[in-house]
């Protein structure tokens, strides 16, 4: 009588403990759903066909307004571990701009990313660090802490009247 309790406690924590270790997918970004943004025709499509099958873009140049990117990110995360990239898909379409007509459309995926190195080091600063006690007790004695006779509090120095 005690053991099938004991036995689908069992069950249960081992269930709940591996439903911990499954990783979550999740999706950002642009979805395609009906039209994908590299079928996109060179030539015969123009801007207005383009937002009208995908939609406004995922972000545009910042230098050209002729170059439109369509990004969408897959990633997965296990437990407590930093999430992972799976999959991340830009689709980069350029206009020409006399026409304002698809002039190119150029695929990039996780495989055509560089990894870049940051500086992790901070600039340093003129001057010297003050120590916490310095900080604590800068302001003893120099009697900036209460307002003087001759001026009342919320009025500035330089307003005499």
């Amino acid at each position: 009588m005690f053991r099938p309790a004991v036995l689908a406690a069992a069950v249960i924590g081992l269930a709940a403990v591996a439903g911990g270790c499954t990783p979550l997918t999740s999706y950002s970004g642009f979805q395609a759903i009906e039209a994908k943004p590299a079928e996109m025709k060179i030539g015969e499509d123009s801007k207005s066909t383009v937002t009208e099958k995908l939609g406004s873009p995922s972000a545009t140049s910042t230098f050209d307004q002729n170059a439109w990117y369509y990004i969408s990110q897959t990633t997965d995360r296990v437990a407590f571990y930093r999430p992972r990239v799976i999959k991340r898909d830009v689709v980069a379409i350029t206009f020409n701009p006399a026409d304002e007509k698809v002039a190119s459309v150029a695929t990039y995926t996780l495989k055509d990313g560089k990894v870049i190195a940051y500086n992790g080091h901070e600039t340093p600063t003129r001057g010297r660090e003050m120590t916490i006690l310095e900080q604590l007790l800068g302001n003893v004695g120099r009697g900036g802490m209460l307002p003087q006779d001759d001026e009342s509090p919320g009025n500035r120095p330089q307003d005499r009247r």
